[in-house]
């Protein structure tokens, strides 16, 4: 296998073990909370994670507005060393952008220019963290206060690095190592404590969130969100009320409910607002079988963020049964309803009801569904309950539930316009097939989710992409939380989309899967602006400004939890992943995508015992799908197993059982499979390599045999209403 010069020196960037110091870094004013809380006195920065605490973002500047967005250009660029997911969102103080890449990577830029000053590779360890992390080696960024930057890296350290030179202040282990725990999740700070949470909740941990004092890195206090073992006490009175509402011996399975994602805070009534996450295992019945809502699952907790107090909490879902987490972006407003102004609470979760709730004290004040959703009928607002549909748990069978396990909402942050007074949400629909297991087993370092996976769906790839874009949209919507129905909306032709931004100058921007940024009309959903981005785009926009002049800022990279396992097939030529720049009259250009190598012929097949095959395709389908795509179709930068070149192949059972490229991320697998389960595996790829090499040859034929039966078909279709009108 050759390697080119560039390919070359990817792999030496990825070996650098040290932060790099290349340029002079310019002074900073430290960011403080007070600076946080008064961010609209300084737009041109983007200080916390939401731009503000109340995790709007929402920009006040419009230097870049509605009558002018279509002059906008690409003002620079900044490729990182990988081609993966990219979900962070930038940090800009002072003309200085902070922001976190693959593997917990911390750039810091000119954002000016986008010349690096520095960077910082926590020296993740690849071999052991890539089979705990469910939904791709991504970190969605970074948090600043005073002199530091702080980052959670993927193996569950959190991180304090000088903001001028990048180097360690202090480090500290925030999770059991032994445990399939990791960090995707921002912190962010508040009061001078560092807040972050983690993941795992499918491998059977049990979630809690920390805060570290930002000087010394010493614990200030945890709050867990599922309550432990009774026979160990309780950590306080909130496990103890949240214990009541579990049976059995959920601790044994973890119990789940990691806070992995959203934070929110409101320094008036001193707040700070954390959604929490799945189950563990997914399926209720097992996970706690005399039934019980299981807080604090899927809930909304608010807490005191100098001591972590409990103080109240909403239940999303009670007793969540379909990864129907509640750790999707939260924001904070105040609405006038029904005549009074009301401090909501609003968030667009994974079950597909849009929520209002007042964040003084939890109640509920509406919740509509924002897609198709059929798990429950409608939220009783006299309980704040909502109304399940019978049969839609999978107890006694199978069931077809909307939204997906991936929800209608994911982590992709949305955004907030007080002028329009819109919501605008990287909306997804699509269904999930539910069935659930009879009984449940830990299996260490596998997802344990309590329900039947089918193995490889039906069909070839052709067929299954066919049918998923018949079943599955994305969209841009603007949702009216007042009114609680939908003002617009921009169907997208991929289901994973960007996060989104938006401005008082009447604009709303956003990233999508199939490789594109727009740029949007606010109040009525105009498309103003494109730009072909080459790679999908996933994470969320800001907005800054340095010397007077405003920047728009997004990083390109597809990947992510769909992005590496749905089998979407990106088109060829994938750029690496990058940091976009635009400004108006930005005259900068992309690069040509590299040419796309004809891959190397398969070797034989190795079998054609259907059995064997079956079975090769089950194994891949509980092993290997959720990094390498659905049916071998690889979605991301991962190498597409269908095109392996001839030395993968001749080793395949020494880097899959025995880790030959556990340090490039490619874990070994041979405390769960044998050589014989290997050997159907890999019996299964070079099968799906053959059936597509034979369905790309035949795919023009079968493009105009198509073409010839649908004008068979319209013209019988014209005789027979010819014929029927004639004889009326």
């Amino acid at each position: 296998m050759s390697i080119t010069a560039s390919a070359l020196l990817g792999i030496l960037i990825c070996l650098i073990v040290a932060p790099t110091l290349q340029a002079a870094v310019p002074e900073t004013t430290g960011v403080t909370g007070a600076r946080i809380i008064q961010a609209d006195k300084e737009p041109g920065n983007w200080l916390s994670h939401g731009r503000t605490y109340d995790e709007q973002r929402y920009s006040p500047l419009q230097q870049i507005h509605a009558d002018n967005a279509s002059e906008l250009g690409l003002a620079w660029f900044f490729d990182t060393a990988h081609h993966r997911g990219l979900e962070a969102t930038p940090i800009v103080v002072d003309g200085v952008m902070y922001l976190s890449g693959l593997w917990s990577r911390v750039y810091a830029l000119d954002a000016r220019n986008g010349k690096q000053l520095w960077l910082y590779d926590p020296q993740v360890p690849r071999e052991t963290t890539a089979r705990k992390a469910c939904c791709d080696a991504v970190n969605r960024g970074v948090a600043i206060w005073e002199d530091k930057v702080f980052i959670g890296t993927l193996d569950g350290r959190l991180v304090a690095l000088d903001s001028q030179s990048g180097q360690v202040e202090w480090s500290v282990q925030t999770v059991d190592p032994e445990q399939a725990y990791t960090i995707t999740g921002a912190p962010r700070v508040v009061k001078g404590k560092v807040l972050i949470g983690n993941g795992g909740a499918e491998y059977g941990v049990r979630g809690y969130l920390s805060a570290y004092d930002a000087h010394t890195g010493e614990l200030a206090w945890r709050f867990y969100t599922v309550p432990g073992n009774p026979e160990d006490g309780f950590e306080n009175e909130a496990m103890r009320m949240a214990a009541e509402t579990w049976t059995g011996e959920w601790w044994t399975l973890g119990g789940g409910g990691t806070v992995w994602d959203s934070m929110a805070y409101d320094p008036e009534l001193d707040l700070l607002y954390v959604g929490v996450g799945n189950g563990s295992p997914w399926n209720r019945h097992l996970r706690s079988p005399d039934g019980g809502d299981n807080l604090f699952l899927a809930s909304i907790v608010a807490l005191r963020p100098d001591t972590g107090e409990y103080v109240w909490h909403y239940q999303v879902v009670p007793a969540e049964t379909w990864d129907y987490t509640a750790t999707q972006h939260m924001i904070l407003a105040d609405l006038e309803i029904e005549g009074e102004v009301r401090k909501v609470l609003m968030q667009a979760p994974k079950s597909g009801f849009f929520m209002v709730i007042d964040r003084t004290d939890g109640e509920l004040i509406s919740a509509e569904p924002f897609v198709e959703v059929n798990w429950a009928s409608h939220y009783d607002l006299a309980t704040g309950r909502p109304v399940e549909n019978p049969g839609m748990d999978y107890r006694d069978g199978k069931a077809l539930v909307k939204p997906t396990s991936g929800g209608a909402h994911n982590w992709q942050p949305m955004a907030f316009n007080p002028e329009t007074g819109l919501v605008y949400i990287p909306a997804m629909d699509a269904p999930m097939n539910f069935e659930g297991a009879p009984e449940m087993r830990i299996e260490p370092g596998l997802r344990n989710r309590g329900i039947i996976d089918e193995g490889a769906p039906p069909g070839d790839a052709m067929f299954h992409n066919i049918l998923r874009d018949k079943i599955a949209f994305g969209y841009l919507l603007a949702w009216d939380p007042v009114r609680q129905q939908e003002a617009w909306r921009i169907p997208q032709s991929v289901l994973w989309n960007g996060g989104v931004l938006t401005t008082a100058g009447n604009l709303v921007m956003q990233g999508t899967g199939d490789r594109e940024f727009g740029v949007y009309r606010a109040d009525t959903g105009e498309q103003l602006w494109s730009f072909t981005a080459q790679n999908g785009i996933i994470a969320p926009p800001v907005t800054y400004t340095v010397d007077g002049e405003q920047y728009i800022t997004v990083l390109a990279g597809w990947g992510g939890a769909y992005g590496l396992m749905s089998g979407f097939k990106p088109p060829p030529g994938a750029a690496q992943s990058r940091m976009l720049t635009f400004k108006l009259n930005g005259q900068a250009q992309l690069p040509p995508l590299p040419p796309t190598p004809e891959p190397e012929a398969p070797p034989p097949r190795l079998t054609s015992d259907a059995e064997r095959l079956d079975r090769g395709a089950d194994l891949y389908h509980k092993y290997c799908a959720f990094c390498h795509g659905v049916l071998a179709v690889s979605g991301s930068g991962i190498i597409d197993l269908r095109h392996l070149p001839s030395q993968f192949h001749d080793n395949f059972d020494l880097i899959v059982r025995q880790g030959a490229m556990a340090r490039l991320g490619m874990p070994a697998f041979g405390d769960v499979l044998n050589e014989q389960d290997v050997k159907d595996i890999h019996a299964y790829v070079i099968d799906r390599a053959h059936t597509d090499r034979a369905i790309e040859a035949e795919s023009a034929w079968v493009a105009a045999l198509r073409r010839q039966y649908y004008r068979v078909l319209s013209w019988l279709i014209a005789t027979f209403l010819g014929a029927s009108s004639s004889s009326a």
